[in-house]
């Protein structure tokens, strides 16, 4: 069934391409349908489901530390949170966690977790570690080839970016793979002063993977 995202805003992080108010995306499988007001989708599309997101409708980000957030930091579960805080463990803390394998692979689901939570739809890889690979490829996360981020590691991909564009793994386009997320923020200025904290929504290769309401 072909699935059409809308919200207030649609930005395509294409270089030159105006926001388009009230613009939707038209997903079908893993692919973008199409792109444009919501109406123009809409009435193209009469038998579309309809999925209504606040805010801005953006590409999927890029996450370019994901090997150090899953391999140097631990990610509490919930019932550790009384005992450990619901922050992510680095340093000395980390160094103090008793370490089994089931709790290092389970902090490294949360991680990936937390990253789409985010809006995240791509990593820098790859990952030499099998745990790490294992895990990301079970994801449905793309890895994308390149170095590390320089600066300190933060689950918000927008941490530091001074433009979208420079954060998205690909910008949005009619046939390409249907990675987008929602944000409730009113514009890209928004977006960049909240960060990724606001995403509502994070769609994997045409799939709902998060739903913040």
């Amino acid at each position: 069934m072909l699935t059409i995202h809308a919200a207030d805003l649609l930005l395509t992080a294409v270089p030159g391409a105006e926001p388009v108010p009230g613009g939707a995306v038209a997903v079908a499988g893993d692919r973008v349908a199409a792109l444009g007001p919501y109406e123009e989708l809409a009435a193209a599309h009469p038998g579309a489901r309809v999925r209504r997101w606040p805010g801005v409708l953006a590409p999927g980000l890029r996450q370019e530390r994901a090997a150090w957030l899953l391999e140097h930091a631990y990610h509490p579960d919930p019932r550790e949170y009384a005992e450990l805080g619901d922050a992510m463990l680095t340093g000395d803390r980390l160094a103090a966690l008793e370490l089994s394998e089931t709790r290092r692979s389970g902090s490294v689901r949360r991680g990936l977790q937390l990253m789409l939570r985010h809006g995240t739809t791509a990593v820098t890889g790859p990952f030499g570690d099998p745990v790490l690979s294992t895990a990301v490829a079970r994801s449905g996360l793309r890895v994308l080839p390149g170095p590390a981020a320089p600066g300190a590691p933060d689950l918000d991909p927008l941490c530091g970016v001074r433009e979208l564009a420079a954060a998205v793994a690909a910008p949005l386009s009619v046939g390409a793979r249907a990675d987008l997320a929602a944000f409730d923020v009113p514009d890209e200025a928004g977006l960049l002063a909240r960060g990724a904290g606001g995403c509502v929504a994070t769609v994997l290769a045409g799939r709902l993977v998060f739903r913040g309401r």
